[in-house]
């Protein structure tokens, strides 16, 4: 059994179930809102085409491509989180300790990540709900398409934040109590999972 396996031993099971069912959320989300990327592309294909091949330039494709954009934007940031994509100051925070890396990443979470997210859920749903009670418009395009459904990206995309934001502390919280590297994120981006017990196929029965 390796070290990783043995503090594993040492996280309750309900904690090891929230965190693997809000990564998997995460995961879920940020790789379905990923086939997004295909109508977008299609339809800067199809304006560049319109507009140098026949002169015939579309009224709406570049709007479409702005607003698929902006969801998937929006919806893939729980997973770009969850994967260790952010942006963090590496040069200070790969020479610390598991535990103090841990200590700063709760400290961060509890008086910064958590309380501005609240605050732009609560301002994005006012934001969204007001712009589907109106049925908006963008009135910057002359195609003017209905606007509300890429503002719903807004509140949606804070929820997942919050949800993954609460797996994340936790995994902070069990590194810190077991000063092991459970669940590490790699150099590259792609998030480890600490073996569980249950995986052990090699260790003590």
């Amino acid at each position: 059994m390796t070290t990783a396996q043995e503090a594993m031993l040492r996280v309750p099971p309900g904690a090891i179930k929230t965190i693997t069912l809000l990564d998997n959320l995460s995961i879920l989300t940020g790789k379905g809102i990923s086939w997004i990327i295909l109508p977008m592309v299609l339809s800067l294909v199809y304006e560049v085409g319109m507009r140098y091949l026949f002169r015939s330039p579309t009224i709406w494709a570049m709007d479409v491509a702005l607003i698929l954009f902006g969801i998937h934007f929006m919806v893939g940031s729980a997973y770009c989180l969850q994967q260790g994509q952010h942006i963090r100051t590496d040069f200070f925070y790969n020479t610390w300790s598991i535990r103090k890396k841990a200590i700063v990443d709760m400290l961060n979470y509890i008086f910064f990540f958590f309380p501005v997210h609240f605050v732009f859920l609560d301002i994005g749903w006012a934001y969204f709900y007001k712009s589907y009670a109106q049925n908006e418009s963008a009135i910057t395009s002359p195609w003017m398409p209905i606007i509300w459904p890429a503002k719903m990206a807004i509140p949606i995309c804070l929820a997942l934040m919050l949800l993954q934001g609460v797996s994340e502390f936790l995994k902070c919280y069990y590194r810190w109590k077991t000063n092991a590297d459970l669940w590490p994120v790699h150099a590259h981006g792609d998030s480890g999972t600490a073996a569980s017990p249950a995986s052990d196929t090699g260790g003590a029965k």
